[in-house]
């Protein structure tokens, strides 16, 4: 895998390609159809505690972690409680992105962070135009999103054996 970056260094095209070719969110992408993915991309910094992007925030990107780390926070009355850590290669910001709905939390940079940004509009482009490498992508994202869905399930029955006798339970249908 490709070496991380310090926050000093210039982001060459060819790291954003080694990147993409050495991501499993990409994995599934011929060259031809990386080509259309990295030409949309934009690439941000961010310093340590700045945010991505805040919950409420309008869905018009999704990410991926290029180098360094990230914090999800979901705002519980005036607090921020820290949900989810993310990583180099980790994608989010993906369901507002998909469901036009506001940012459902917050992600902060954890120390100096490096991500790729897909503006929903271009992303939209490849899809309008028939790439299939944004088809590809949209099922790699689905892919993400039902292994994450599969660890909470798990997390929730492993917070609820005190309850087993309960009625309560959580609606996930609409």
């Amino acid at each position: 895998m490709a070496q991380p970056h310090s926050s000093d260094t210039v982001v060459t095209l060819e790291a954003i390609v080694t990147f993409v070719v050495t991501t499993p969110l990409f994995e599934d992408l011929d060259p031809a159809e990386r080509a259309e993915v990295v030409r949309i991309v934009e690439v941000q910094r961010l310093t340590d505690g700045e945010d991505v992007f805040h919950e409420g925030d309008p869905g018009d990107a999704w990410f991926v972690i290029f180098d360094g780390n990230a914090r999800v926070l979901k705002q519980t009355g005036s607090e921020y409680r820290e949900i989810a850590t993310l990583e180099r290669g980790a994608c989010f910001g993906e369901i507002a992105m998909l469901d036009s709905q506001a940012r459902s939390a917050t992600v902060r940079a954890d120390g100096p962070l490096t991500v790729l940004r897909f503006r929903r509009s271009r992303f939209e482009e490849l899809l309008e135009q028939g790439s299939l490498g944004a088809y590809k992508l949209v099922l790699s994202i689905a892919r993400v999103l039902s292994q994450r869905h599969r660890r909470l399930t798990q997390q929730v029955a492993q917070l609820s054996p005190a309850n087993a006798g309960s009625t309560s339970r959580f609606q996930i249908s609409e």
